[in-house]
């Protein structure tokens, strides 16, 4: 009978963490190895929570990703992602804040409303006030010079789509930037807010009612209805505090170096691995990675 669970473990120390690991009381002695030397999955009997606490303070001091994952539903038959800092390696309103020459003042801003410190709905409206008069080309520009994807994005959505699943990319930010992440990362969709021009230059406002961390939780659950999948069928990702409600409500919520806040909360970590960790978490083998 297969275990409910796998104690799931994504290292460069992986072999000798696999040593410490498999010896703590419930852990079978098997290695089922998904990436060699990198990333394995252990069998285990009894609490969940306290195998991952004994396994957190075994790898003490080691860089790793170490979950607990249910067995059921493991391959998810969805995918929703945040964009900024999670599927790309910046904050896009940052960086166009930063090619203007106020990057400062509005990264703070952003800093507080990831870290759950600040409603995000208005620190959105008071950063995107700071553009205000700025050229639409410049958002060309950021695009072309500053966002890149973060590695293992296109294998992470190109593998499971190959399998079946659905995904979809949601974000606090803006389409102009989502509507190019998402063909360059391989999403089948993607949402995001607008922001308002004139035709040459910005206004300064959003196209209302914004779309932050309910429209993002929202865009989860039409997602499943569409697909008429349940949570158990969903992986949700994401760094900030306007993505804990998805992370919350997929079977698969998982913070991606991500905020105090969010990687304290979130079912699943991934802190240290690339984006390809989320294939591991669902028992992917690299042979099964499409590239």
């Amino acid at each position: 009978m297969a275990h409910p669970y796998v104690l799931n473990v994504i290292s460069r120390e992986a072999v000798f963490l696999a040593e410490k690991l498999r010896s703590l009381p419930g852990c079978a002695p098997d290695i089922q190895w998904l990436s060699p030397d990198y990333a394995l999955d252990l069998s285990f009997t009894g609490d969940p929570g306290t195998l991952r606490k004994g396994a957190h303070d075994a790898a003490d001091g080691i860089a790793a990703d170490i979950n607990v994952v249910a067995t059921a539903h493991r391959r998810k038959k969805l995918l929703v992602a945040d964009m900024d800092s999670t599927i790309i390696a910046c904050e896009c309103l940052d960086e166009v804040a930063a090619m203007a020459g106020f990057g400062a003042h509005v990264a703070a801003i952003t800093e507080r409303a990831m870290r759950g410190e600040i409603a995000f709905e208005p620190a959105l409206r008071e950063r995107v006030a700071l553009l205000k008069g700025l050229p639409v080309n410049m958002l060309e520009r950021v695009y072309a010079e500053r966002v890149r994807l973060n590695p293992g994005a296109r294998a992470l959505t190109a593998t499971m789509r190959a399998h079946g699943a659905h995904t979809l990319l949601v974000s606090g930010g803006f389409t102009f930037f989502t509507r190019r992440v998402a063909q360059a990362a391989g999403f089948d969709a993607e949402q995001a807010n607008v922001l308002i021009d004139d035709g040459h230059v910005l206004t300064g406002e959003v196209v209302e009612p914004i779309l932050g961390r309910a429209a993002k939780l929202e865009a989860l659950e039409e997602a499943m209805a569409m697909l008429k999948i349940k949570p158990a069928d969903a992986l949700a990702v994401g760094d900030g505090a306007n993505d804990l409600d998805m992370i919350n409500r997929a079977a698969l919520g998982v913070a991606y170096h991500a905020k105090p806040i969010v990687a304290a909360a979130a079912p699943a970590r991934i802190m240290h691995g690339d984006l390809r960790g989320l294939l591991y978490l669902q028992g992917y083998r690299d042979e099964e990675i499409v590239e």
